[in-house]
Parts: C-alpha cells; sequence; structure tokens
C-alpha cells in the first residue's frame, strides 16, 4: 500500500518566519524559485518538485485569506475550506507567477511557456448626486461620461485606410524578447511593438494611430436603496475596450448623497433633533415627527430631559445588503422661547416661586428707568 509524504510547513519551505512581511516571503520564493527554475535543472525531478513546493507555499502565504486559514487550522484547513493549492504542472506555475517581479515572462523557455493573456480594458469613473430620500427609495439615473470607441475611419486598426502595419524587426513579429540573465532566459514584451508583434508604418489621422476615439456615453443605472456617500454601483462592462480584444473594463458610479434639512445619516439609521417646550417634556405630550415615508406619532414622558433619545424602530434607511432596516433616533431638546407673552410670564412667575425659584424681576422700559433715575424713587 502506497504511503502518503506528509507536506511540509509552508513557513519552512521558504524559510521566513511566521510573522514574516509579504515583501520577505515574495523575497524568498524568488531566490527558491531562481534555484531550481527547471531551465537551471534540467531533467532535475527533484529540483521541480522543490520548485513546485515553494509556488505552492507562496500561493498559500501571499493570500492573507489562506495564510490566515492555514495558520489556524494547518494543511487540513486548506483542503477543508476548499483553499488548498491548484497547480497540477509547472506550466500553471508560469502562468499564475509569471508577471511577479515586473517582468512579462520571469520564467522564460524550458516547460513553462506562457499562453498570451488578453487584456482587460481599462475602468472608468462616472458621479451622480442623489437627495437622502432617492437614496432611500432607490432610483434609476442617466449618468454622462467619456470612454473610447473604435475610430470608423481605420475600423480600429489605427493605420491609415489603404495601408497595413508592418512585422515589428524588434522581436519579429513574436511580441516578445528573450534576454540572458546569468543562467536564466528572461522573456520579456517587446518594449518595440509593446507586444502586438506589429507596428503601424502610416497611421489614421483620425485617432493618430489609436484605433479608438473619445466619445460622451449616456447610461441608465439603476440606484439601489439605502446606498450611502460614497459608494459606488459598478456598470460591468461599460468601460474602455481591450487593447487586444479582451473584455471591456466596468464603468463604476460614484454616490454623493446630500447632506439633509432634518436627519442626519449614521449607516442605516437616522438621527432626528427634536425641539420640545418645557411643559411637554416635564408634563409628557404625544408629539408628531417626521419620518422619510410619512409622519409617525412620538410618545414622550413626563419628566424628559434635554439630549434624551427615543428610538423609532425600521423608521430609518433601507439596508444596501438587504439586511433589516435601520432606525430613526430621535433626540429631544428643550426649546427656550425668546419671546413671551405678557400672560405666559405671569404663569412662569408664579411656577418659579412655587419652586422657590430665584429669578430676575420684570423688566421695566426705559422710560420707568429713566422717570426713577431722576427724581430718585426706589432708592434705599
Amino acid at each position: 500500500m502506497p504511503t502518503m509524504t506528509a507536506k511540509r510547513d509552508y513557513y519552512e519551505v521558504l524559510g521566513v518566519s511566521r510573522n514574516a512581511s509579504e515583501k520577505e516571503i515574495a523575497a524568498a520564493y524568488r531566490k527558491l524559485a531562481i534555484r531550481y527554475h527547471p531551465d537551471s535543472n534540467p531533467d532535475d525531478a527533484d529540483a521541480t518538485e522543490k520548485f513546485k513546493e515553494a509556488a505552492e507555499a507562496y500561493e498559500v502565504l501571499s493570500d492573507a485569506d489562506k495564510r490566515a486559514l492555514y495558520d489556524q487550522y494547518g494543511h487540513a484547513g486548506l483542503e477543508a475550506g476548499n483553499a488548498a493549492p491548484h497547480f497540477t504542472d509547472v506550466g500553471d506555475i508560469f502562468e499564475a507567477f509569471g508577471d511577479l517581479f515586473g517582468f512579462g515572462g520571469l520564467f522564460g523557455g524550458g516547460g513553462g511557456r506562457r499562453r498570451p493573456r488578453q487584456r482587460r480594458g481599462a475602468d472608468v469613473r462616472c458621479d451622480v448626486t442623489l437627495d437622502l430620500e432617492e437614496a432611500a427609495k432607490g432610483v434609476t439615473k442617466t449618468v454622462e461620461f467619456a470612454r473610447s470607441a473604435r475610430c470608423e475611419t481605420c475600423q480600429g486598426s489605427g493605420s491609415k485606410p489603404g495601408s497595413q502595419r508592418e512585422v515589428c524587426r524588434r522581436c519579429g513579429g513574436r511580441g516578445q524578447v528573450i534576454q540572458s540573465a546569468g543562467i536564466l532566459r528572461v522573456q520579456t514584451t517587446c518594449p518595440y511593438c509593446h507586444g502586438a508583434g506589429s507596428v503601424i508604418s502610416d497611421p489614421c489621422g483620425d485617432c493618430r494611430g489609436n484605433g479608438y476615439v473619445k466619445q460622451r456615453v449616456e447610461l441608465e443605472v439603476a440606484i439601489p436603496a439605502g446606498i450611502d456617500d460614497s459608494m459606488r454601483v459598478r456598470l460591468a462592462g461599460e468601460g474602455e475596450p481591450s487593447p487586444d480584444g479582451g473584455p471591456r473594463g466596468d464603468c463604476y458610479c460614484f454616490v454623493t448623497v446630500r447632506p439633509h434639512r432634518l436627519f442626519q445619516r449614521d449607516g442605516d439609521h437616522l438621527l432626528l433633533r427634536l425641539p420640545v417646550t418645557y411643559s411637554q417634556a416635564a408634563l409628557g405630550a404625544r408629539i408628531e415627527v417626521p419620518t422619510l415615508t410619512g409622519r409617525a406619532e412620538l410618545e414622550i414622558p413626563a419628566g424628559t430631559q434635554s439630549g434624551e433619545l427615543f428610538r423609532l424602530r425600521s423608521r430609518g434607511m433601507p439596508n444596501v445588503r438587504g439586511g433589516p432596516m435601520g432606525d430613526l433616533i430621535v433626540q429631544t431638546y428643550i426649546e427656550v422661547p425668546k419671546k413671551l407673552t405678557p400672560r405666559q410670564q405671569e404663569l412662569l412667575r408664579e411656577l418659579a416661586e412655587v419652586e422657590n425659584s430665584h429669578v430676575s424681576p420684570q423688566r421695566k422700559s426705559f422710560l420707568d428707568k429713566l422717570t426713577s433715575y431722576f427724581t430718585g424713587e426706589g432708592e434705599s
């Protein structure tokens, strides 16, 4: 019966400590990858296995989630969490980590010739501004932004109509050049044709050889209910086209929510500062308060203090991810009137006497004060 060989600890494989930084892990992997590279060790099965082992260790330890899983549960945790390394041969390693150190093909040649990849188009940005009510209900907005479109004059070729691209003389049409780096062959993208394998000899006058021209685009974007300030909505495939036939980039719509004149937002909750009179706070009252969906009634108990908080459940903002509704939090503050009627003054003074409180005497008019000053009335 065949025996299973236990996997070595990944930190031991790379020769780093368990608290090593990402930079230290990448540097350690690079040294081992160069040391055990198939080009450096032809027909050496042991070196190839160590090359694979180092790649496995790097794949796990360079990924924050996989590393955390491995640190807690080891190899068994990776298997249980469906996070175990997925390499089947050396070619997979070349495909995954060929661009790790900034070269188009650090691992050129050998059994690891990399398959050409189509580049994805660049992402673009647009902006939209909403009222709080729109953010609460969800709304469809028309956004406008600029992106590239295929040049109709040259049909995207970049060449002047009637002319053709020429084979790149630097790379001979391969799009890649091979350079020697010690015992390794380093394959990099051709700096002259940028990997295309051909160059434009007579560029199109409308797009100047780019193959694309800028245009303004209008799109409808569905803003989900509950979206918050600075969140963004992704419009898949609405970005820049790929330069070599790959998928388009995305458009990201950044949302700004205007400040509201009544409500302040805290996540999914809304805060409302509600003025109440002294008598309402002292005796209690039922008060109508505004919400985003209409009016609601709030019970103010007798003896309510300024700054107390009351919560109206599920009267705040919807959760953009489908969670429970936020609440409306009402904060009371005692509103002191700036002007009082004579009757109000009379009643408040009677209350002050009952409470045995010292209050300012009634103010005399300026003329009364002036008369008292000249006649000497009121002097002791």
